[in-house]
């Protein structure tokens, strides 16, 4: 259970850059623009090969990111 305590912050350090590297690798092509309430010209866009990967790989480290950190405060409970 040792084990457990001492790898789990740094598990969770590990997911949270992983998650940052894969957002940052996701392409984006909202303008400047669009960031302060412009039209955003691409609202229904189908997501293909590695960027549907990457979406997907971003939401499968957000639940492991979340569950560790709910397994990280049950163990801090105990």
């Amino acid at each position: 259970m040792e084990l457990v305590r001492v790898t789990l912050p740094w598990a969770i350090l590990g997911i949270a850059i992983l998650i940052v590297v894969v957002t940052l690798l996701q392409q984006s092509d909202a303008s400047l623009g669009s960031a302060f309430g412009g039209a955003d010209s691409s609202l229904h866009r189908t997501r293909r090969g590695f960027e549907k990967f990457l979406f997907i790989l971003t939401i499968i480290l957000g639940i492991v990111f979340a569950g560790l950190i709910v397994l990280s405060l049950v163990l801090k409970t105990q």
